[in-house]
């Protein structure tokens, strides 16, 4: 760790010129020597980096996101060009630059803060050796060196022995209560910074390998950090639990304001949006207004998250404008509460055993149907075979007028002779 904070000693100087700027402000208010002086100019130390990083923070969320939504294509790249790696990274790399995604800029606020962080190690390690470094001269290095956070030195590290750590003018037991429960700490809110947006601002209806690598690093980065942590100062372990905390500030702030489309965040955000209006009678908010114009821009692209709260919207009387205000319109509560209607009237899902035994009946009665048309064409076919066989000179007319003279059908019976 020493041999990489070295490598950037060049920013050392700028670092240590800030902590000592800070340090005069909170020592006028706690004391030069107090720990509070010391911490607090840590701490200011890392919401100046991290205000500064605030661009780079929303370059990432952009492209977070953007990954999100190119994983089915990716995914259809590596498989159509399995055998070919070549063609792979080529494809891989066209898709990058017609989407205007950069795969390095999620890791970019990582990337830009580490440079500080190694100078603020490299300035810790060298007020534990008691050697002047950057702006810190001897004075200043002797109050650093007294400064306790909780009875923990600054310089101190959970693995230290016990003769440095007296030679700091502290016990063993209290430096490593503190760094264990500061790195404990940092660990949680690591965790927790990455599992509110693998729960809540991933979009549910992408499944990729994405999404898993995502979930490994929830569990492994945490581990990673504790593992670390052990060989950090206390001034160090201040800085890296100040940035997680901030992080996880920072991130819920964008998923209650800016979720990513499709996921939890963006329906609990639209269901309290939804909420507002129906109190307000209007959109309240430039930030709400962008999102309802956002959403009536998409058409027919809309997700289901979004539907339901055009549909919401239309329930209340109220449609949507591309300007993002919303205004009553009674077209759109008809065609809800038709739409709902037609829901309703839709019959239930039958079950795959109620399915198969109406498919049993129904041929059943196919094969009923059936045989009873064939016995009715047999008959008919035996009915005209009888037409044919009758004489020609009978008609329907002739037998008629028989039946009125009272004579019987058929052939009839000749007379006894004693009667003629």
């Amino acid at each position: 760790m020493d041999t990489i904070a070295s490598l950037f000693s060049f920013i050392t100087w700028p670092v240590s010129w800030v902590i000592v700027q800070f340090h005069k402000m909170y020592g006028a208010i706690f004391g030069p020597d107090t720990g509070w002086a010391w911490g607090l100019s840590i701490v200011s130390l890392v919401v100046l980096i991290r205000i500064c990083l605030i661009p780079l923070f929303v370059k990432q969320i952009k492209s977070t996101r953007n990954m999100q939504v190119l994983q089915p294509k990716m995914k259809a790249i590596q498989e159509r060009y399995k055998s070919d790696k070549q063609r792979q990274s080529e494809e891989m790399m066209k898709l990058y630059k017609e989407t205007g995604t950069n795969p390095l800029s999620s890791c970019l606020p990582i990337l830009a803060q580490s440079p500080f962080f190694f100078a603020l190690y490299h300035v810790l390690s060298a007020i534990a050796s008691n050697k002047k470094i950057g702006v810190i001269d001897q004075s200043l290095l002797d109050s650093a060196r007294q400064a306790h956070i909780f009875g923990a030195p600054l310089a101190a590290k959970f693995m230290d022995s016990a003769e440095k750590v007296q030679a700091l003018g502290a016990s063993l037991t209290d430096v490593r209560v503190v760094t264990a429960i500061m790195i404990v700490m940092m660990s949680a809110s690591q965790f927790f910074t990455q599992r509110q947006l693998m729960t809540k601002n991933v979009d549910l209806t992408v499944k990729t390998p994405y999404m898993q690598q995502q979930k490994m690093l929830m569990y492994i980065f945490p581990v990673i950090f504790a593992v670390m942590g052990i060989n950090f100062p206390v001034g160090v372990l201040v800085y890296w639990l100040t940035t997680n905390v901030w992080t996880m500030g920072q991130q819920m702030y964008v998923i209650n304001q800016n979720p990513t489309p499709g996921s939890k965040a963006q329906d609990q955000y639209l269901g309290r949006l939804l909420k507002s209006v129906t109190t307000h009678g209007e959109v309240r908010g430039k930030t709400r207004r962008n999102t309802v114009k956002r959403i009536v821009s998409k058409g027919p692209d809309r997700n289901d998250i979004e539907r339901k709260f055009i549909t919401g919207l239309a329930k209340l009387g109220l449609a949507a404008q591309e300007d993002g205000t919303v205004i009553k319109s009674d077209t759109a509560a008809a065609e809800a509460e038709g739409g709902a209607a037609q829901r309703r009237q839709q019959p239930k899902r039958q079950t795959k055993s109620q399915r198969q035994t109406g498919t049993a009946q129904a041929g059943a009665k196919d094969a009923d149907s059936g045989e009873s048309g064939s016995k009715t064409s047999l008959q008919k076919r035996d009915a005209a075979q009888d037409e044919k066989s009758k004489p020609a000179g009978k008609s329907a007319s002739g037998s008629s007028r028989q039946a009125k003279s009272g004579q019987r059908k058929g052939p009839q019976r000749p007379k006894h002779p004693s009667k003629k």
